[in-house]
């Protein structure tokens, strides 16, 4: 006759009244036992050849919010082409947008999706839609009606169909996906003979408690012994944001090699962040879609840089002692002025440059906030984090640069290969683009770099070479952790941050 303890004779119960086969979960409801209780008698039962745990591995899949919002109000795409059906088949895209009532985010996507599903064409030159084919009802749009109906569902127990549109969504970002074990508990012949001969309920003690010593009765309880490799209930430690786990040993690091920190303000005078890197008051970067302007108030004192600012208005105009022709326009003091909010860190280099502190040879660095009105997707966010470097030092060139990007994509984001292109950036020459490779993940782009050009330099009163680089470190974690949405870095997702590992 076998012996049980209690907790295991009650799992073995209540698989056999749910006929010899069951689920963690049905086990739990029919007994009231705890999942952790029922995992520990089932290994026990299995070590004893009475029954036999077999996993399996479920995908499960819900729709986000704009998801939901697809599945109410039909994919971009699909809104489109009833509203261009409505218009005759044909019309402006202004129209069939307005008429479709899509958000300025979505119409990106439902003009791309349109014309790669053949639902439609579009003339650039005159601007206008018009329909190709009666559109059919797509998978995707077939998964997201049941998805808008139920609240999840399994992959697996979906047709191929809806199981080849799984991925199509997941794409689209309108999932979330949680890939879940399904353990089945099932009592095995052995366990069945068992059964029939009868089990004996043992009593075991998990505490020796004073009563039992005072009493002597510990010298005839039976003591439960300690299973180590039973499964226990998951817990939840507090832990630092994997994210700023990993600002930090970036910062560490850096410090280590022996850069030191720079700092600056988040509302910044566009002479620091455009006039002083030598970018024209009339470039695109500095128009209301390139930049946030601060509305009041709109402009700050420069009276304390007043001879540096005099130099910089010169180097635009005429190119100062530069050996540049500058831009040739009439440079405007007042726009020098205009506050806005910080568009990349390199602001703060210039105001490292310009201090009194500056240390000849020296290495800086800094992890700031950005901000820029960008279209958010997948690679963009309006705040960023960027990380930004310079090098002062003589007989800088351009391989010490290439090092440094290259030190910095394999040791801190873990990549497996470097690429660098040329690129142009106005404040610097030669400019170079950094992207990086990671086996599994793909490539990514991360940002500039260059040496600094003389317009830049001069009138800051630097006559020695300066390397640059302005990195997205985000998309540094994001190549380090193996993430493809940037969103998820900042997303109020908890268990996407309990579930992932600090890097």
């Amino acid at each position: 006759m076998v012996e049980l303890r209690e907790n295991e004779h009650k799992t073995l119960l209540t698989i056999e009244k749910l006929g010899g086969k069951a689920s963690v979960e049905q086990i739990m409801k029919e007994s009231g036992l705890p999942d952790t209780t029922i995992m520990r008698g089932a290994l026990t039962l299995q070590q004893k050849k009475i029954v036999e745990i077999l996993e399996k591995k479920q995908t499960i899949i819900w729709l986000n919010d704009e998801g939901k919002l697809h599945a109410k109000k039909g994919l971009p795409e699909r809104r489109l082409t009833n509203a261009l059906k409505k218009l005759g088949e044909k019309g402006s895209l202004k129209k069939a947008i307005g008429k479709a009532g899509l958000k300025e985010q979505f119409v990106p996507i439902a003009l791309g999706w349109i014309q790669r599903k053949k639902w439609a064409i579009l003339n650039t030159k005159t601007n206008t839609l018009q329909t190709l084919d009666k559109p059919k009802v797509g998978n995707d749009e077939k998964l997201l009606k049941l998805l808008g109906k139920k609240e999840q569902a399994i992959v697996e127990y979906l047709s191929p169909e809806l199981q080849a549109a799984v991925q199509i969504l997941k794409r689209r970002k309108l999932l979330e996906i949680e890939e879940k074990t399904t353990r089945i508990i099932e009592i095995t012949k052995t366990g069945w003979i068992t059964i029939k001969k009868g089990i004996k309920v043992t009593t075991e003690v998990t505490q020796l408690t004073p009563k039992l010593i005072i009493s002597g009765k510990w010298r005839k309880v039976k003591l439960q012994k300690y299973n180590v490799e039973a499964s226990v209930a998951k817990t939840w430690p507090g832990k630092k944001h994997p994210y700023l786990q990993f600002l930090d040993e970036v910062k560490e690091k850096l410090v280590t090699l022996g850069f030191k920190e720079m700092r600056g303000p988040t509302v910044e005078m566009s002479f620091f962040n455009f006039d002083a890197l030598y970018t024209p008051q009339d470039h695109p970067a500095r128009e209301i879609f390139g930049i946030y302007f601060v509305k009041h108030p709109k402009y700050g004192n420069l009276n304390a840089y007043k001879h540096i600012a005099d130099k910089v208005k010169k180097t635009h105009e005429d190119g100062w002692k530069t050996g540049s022709t500058g831009w040739r326009y009439k440079y405007s003091v007042k726009e020098a002025r205009r506050l806005i909010l910080r568009g990349h860190g390199t602001c703060q280099s210039v105001r490292t440059l310009l201090s009194k502190d500056l240390d000849v040879p020296g290495m800086y660095f800094s992890i700031v906030r950005c901000y820029r009105p960008e279209v958010v997707d997948k690679t963009h966010l309006t705040e960023f984090n960027q990380i930004e470097g310079i090098v002062v030092d003589e007989n800088l060139t351009l391989r010490d640069l290439l090092g440094v990007l290259e030190k910095f994509a394999i040791e801190i984001a873990g990549a497996d290969e470097v690429n660098f292109r040329p690129d142009y950036f106005p404040f610097t020459e030669p400019s170079v683009e950094l992207s990086a490779y990671k086996k599994g993940y793909g490539w990514i782009e991360f940002g500039g770099s260059g040496i600094f050009r003389p317009e830049v330099a001069m009138p800051l009163g630097i006559k020695l070479p300066v390397i640059a680089w302005g990195l997205g470190i985000d998309r540094l974690f994001m190549l380090k952790a193996g993430i493809d949405d940037i969103r998820y870095i900042f997303a109020q997702d908890l268990d996407w941050i309990r579930r992932k590992g600090v890097v």
